[in-house]
């Protein structure tokens, strides 16, 4: 409610994440009408590109990001997307994993496995770096021999120069004009031929729109 205001508003619902869209868009359905909300998802529209012009906020669900960004390409509404949020600047909302996932440069980070192959990782690109959900920094004393969450980040920067901002369960980045803003707790940044960085809630994330 603090990002959208007025409930009066308009919402757009992109349920592409998941298999069940008709369940999935009664869901959000629900719990943004408690709210006040108006919802609409964006499968019940022929003329998705027509319903995001007219829409007062965008609302990208969780679930698989692979699936969700070959839906956003398959429907060609990337463009359509992204001129209403960085040049129209209503409202995009991004559920994490997969909505906040889009939302950034590419989905390389992302966690999903790839069910489904989009014609390319680029995202929206909304903001110039991108995030890691569901960051789990390593349990002491387990006996897990597979790779860290961290280790697979440094790999990335390997082959990668663009941020990554590992976001714990239950934190999010609240993106306002140009300020962002951690909210929830602690989150740890990524970046290539730097040590990693640990940041507490509230930190200020400004200086990542300068990211290139």
């Amino acid at each position: 409610q603090s990002l959208l205001g007025k409930s009066s508003l308009k919402v757009l619902f992109f349920p592409f994440a998941l298999a069940d869209h008709d369940g999935y868009a009664a869901k959000a359905r629900k719990a943004f009408e408690s709210f006040g909300y108006s919802l609409s998802s964006a499968h019940e529209y022929e003329d998705k590109k027509k319903a995001i012009q007219e829409t007062d906020a965008i609302f990208i669900g969780g679930g698989n990001t692979f699936r969700l960004l070959k839906a956003l390409y398959d429907n060609n509404v990337i463009d359509s997307i992204r001129k209403r949020v960085l040049e129209d600047g209503i409202p995009y909302i991004g559920r994490t994993s997969a909505g906040s996932n889009v939302a950034c440069c590419t989905i390389k980070t992302t966690n999903d496995m790839p069910i489904v192959f989009p014609p390319s990782f680029d995202a929206l690109n909304l903001v110039p770096f991108n995030i890691n959900a569901h960051y789990l920094e390593p349990v002491a004393g387990s006996k897990h021999m597979g790779e860290t969450r961290e280790q697979r980040l440094l790999q990335f920067h390997e082959e990668n120069t663009v941020p990554v901002v590992g976001l714990p369960e239950g934190t999010m980045l609240r993106c306002i004009d140009n300020q962002i803003t951690l909210e929830g707790g602690s989150a740890v940044l990524f970046q290539a031929n730097q040590a990693k960085a640990e940041y507490p809630e509230g930190s200020d994330f400004s200086f990542l729109l300068n990211a290139s």
